[in-house]
């Protein structure tokens, strides 16, 4: 008997909504057979999958259950022995704090080949709701920040980005809207806009802006909750800030 050919495909599901995927990622889903799924992975990017595909969940909920990373290692091997391809589903892209990469040496060091199919993260998209990550004269760059690391804190570089004039982007932060707020107070920095996006790019999506001062109190005023990211900067308030001077501008017709 032929030895089976081992491949497995990391692929980003983008922020939910099907309309963001790859076409790459598309054509993927609509021939698999076993598909290993994150919980961020919509029911509608699912029902791309054909009727016969196996679907084994492996997620894991914001500070809740969740399924271990050996044993998603584990069945990424288990199921490399029974299928030619194995495809690992993630939200987002898989290599922006989604353990891709982890991913990708576990199945490597067992000699399996290993394909990455890039993902549009949630960071992206805030630009459906106009707020773009970098704007000429506002913003100078980006940081993309884990409020969550192996240890239970925020990213050490959070004092740095918030000394900068760029965007920061925080994931997995919805526990550290205190500790975000008062690095902000800290550098003077206390009235920078901020937005928290909280289902980006899905029919249920949910915006709120403020002050990052204020970021802890009009969450709870607004009921935010996972999964969100956090977008803290100027860009946050260019679509206001654009309109107002459109209003103000009498050769402009509206």
């Amino acid at each position: 008997m032929r030895d089976l050919v081992k491949k497995l495909l990391i692929v980003g599901s983008g922020p939910g909504n099907p309309d963001f995927l790859t076409v790459k990622a598309y054509d993927t889903l609509k021939k698999s057979r076993i598909v290993l799924f994150d919980n961020l992975v919509s029911q509608e990017i699912l029902d791309l999958c054909p009727e016969d595909c196996k679907k084994v969940y492996v997620g894991k909920h914001p500070y809740g259950e969740y399924v271990p990373q050996d044993d998603i290692n584990t069945l990424i091997s288990y199921y490399s022995n029974r299928f030619s391809t194995v495809v690992r589903l993630k939200g987002g892209d898989p290599y922006i704090f989604g353990r891709g990469f982890e991913e990708w040496l576990h199945a490597t060091t067992l000699g399996i080949a290993v394909e990455y199919i890039p993902g549009i993260s949630s960071m992206q998209g805030a630009g459906v709701n106009d707020i773009p990550l970098t704007h000429r004269g506002v913003s100078e760059g980006v940081w993309a920040l884990t409020g969550m690391k192996n240890n239970g804190e925020m990213a050490a570089d959070l004092m740095l980005a918030a000394q900068s004039n760029s965007t920061v982007i925080i994931y997995m932060g919805m526990r550290k809207l205190t500790e975000i707020a008062r690095t902000y107070v800290l550098y003077g920095k206390a009235d920078t806009p901020a937005a928290i996006i909280q289902h980006a790019t899905r029919p249920n999506q949910k915006i709120v802006t403020c002050s990052v001062k204020d970021l802890k109190k009009t969450c709870q005023q607004y009921e935010m909750a996972h999964p969100a990211i956090i977008v803290i900067g100027h860009v946050v308030n260019l679509k206001n800030n654009i309109h107002s001077s459109l209003f103000q501008d009498k050769r402009i017709v509206v």
